[in-house]
């Protein structure tokens, strides 16, 4: 019913920088938040930076001053801008919409929480 594509991960040195991109598809009536979550070897999936309907944003702390998250409503698409990338920001990026899926009347008909497949990010020292 709902699809998430991300795009953008890659290979970056450290310092440098890298845009995600995520597009939201499918019988949607709208998208509460959206966000990023990252999981790196061993670890714990856990949240990069997410973003309400009305544009509040929250920032794990280890990201904060360095990445910048943002929505197009329209398109119907979440971004994570990452400057002053750092090796310990390798990690599987996923990522996350909670949507209103749209009924066969176009009117509300649940909330479904959806996941993209992730996309590696790899930053060299």
């Amino acid at each position: 019913q709902v699809q998430l594509v991300e795009s953008g991960g890659g290979l970056a040195q450290a310092g440098g920088s890298l845009r995600l991109s995520c597009v939201a598809s499918g019988s949607i009536f709208s998208i509460n938040t959206m966000g990023w979550y990252r999981q790196a070897p061993g670890n714990q999936r856990v949240l990069v930076a997410d973003i309400r309907q009305g544009s509040r944003t929250n920032y794990a702390d280890s990201v904060k001053g360095r990445f910048t998250i943002s929505r197009d409503n329209a398109k119907k698409t979440v971004y994570l801008q990452m400057n002053s990338l750092k090796p310990e920001d390798t990690a599987v990026y996923y990522c996350y919409a909670d949507t209103i899926l749209a009924g066969p009347s176009l009117v509300p008909s649940g909330n479904l929480e959806v996941w993209g497949q992730g996309t590696l990010v790899t930053v060299s020292s």
